[in-house]
């Protein structure tokens, strides 16, 4: 698990039950009304400049999503291991602003099974739950917040190809059709990861809304459905992620 940071951070975990009141247990953070999920949304809302608490709540499903299971994913597209990361075994630090600064475990254990306990885990026990929630408090669409999910899951596989070049980007392409094809909710509809300038890359057919805020400046994600794909692949060839809308 250690070795798996030297992809990038996102993929760092800490051991051990964390201390400190800045770590949030993700059980805590899917109660209904809970207060911890509260914090989360406020901290987004403040730092993105949001205009509105429905695209709040959708720059913290992507930001939530592409962090807080990277670990076990990409230790799942490697290797095949389904590390637990149930909700009750999970903790995360939040940023200042945007997204989650560091993911801690009970113990570093894995569970019995493979893909299935991977949907278990990951989705059906953690993030489609806090997609519904997240729709019941701010009333955004769940068809955008499962956009958030799959564009964050996507990202544990994209990744570990933009530093690495020893990773084996079409390995790593293979793992996640595997993972998308089935995965529940609909997630494999709502975008697909493909190859630009040999790294992977995640085309949204979302939007997060991101353009709306106040600190956008007008701009749009790199893989945001507003641009037209053949666009979103020549900018990210070219190294230029972001399009101005």
């Amino acid at each position: 698990m250690a070795a798996l940071a030297q992809y990038a951070p996102r993929y760092g975990v800490e051991l051990g039950e964390p201390t400190g009141s800045e770590w949030l247990r993700v059980d805590r953070i899917l109660e209904p009304d809970g207060p911890e999920l509260t914090e989360l949304l406020k901290r987004d809302h403040d730092a993105g400049g949001h205009v509105s608490d429905h695209a709040a709540a959708l720059s913290l499903m992507s930001f939530y999503a592409g962090r807080a299971p990277a670990t076990a994913l990409l230790l799942w597209a490697l290797e095949g291991r389904v590390l637990d990361i149930r909700p009750h075994n999970l903790w995360v630090r939040p940023h200042d602003g945007h997204g989650i600064a560091s993911v801690a475990i009970r113990s570093a254990r894995f569970l019995p099974g493979g893909l299935q306990t991977l949907y278990d885990v990951v989705l059906a026990q953690h993030l489609l739950p806090l997609s519904l929630e997240l729709h019941r408090r701010t009333r955004a669409g769940l068809r955008q917040l499962h956009g958030g999910v799959a564009a964050g899951c996507a990202m544990a596989f994209c990744a570990a190809t933009r530093e690495d070049t020893t990773i084996d980007a079409a390995f790593l392409l293979e793992r996640w059709q595997t993972f998308i094809t089935r995965a529940p909710a609909g997630l494999a509809r709502l975008g697909d990861v493909t190859t630009a300038a040999n790294r992977l890359v995640y085309l949204r057919n979302t939007c997060c809304l991101y353009y709306t805020s106040t600190t956008s400046a007008g701009t749009v994600c790199g893989s945001c459905c507003l641009t037209p794909r053949a666009d979103r692949l020549a900018a990210y060839n070219a190294g230029k992620p972001i399009l101005t809308v």
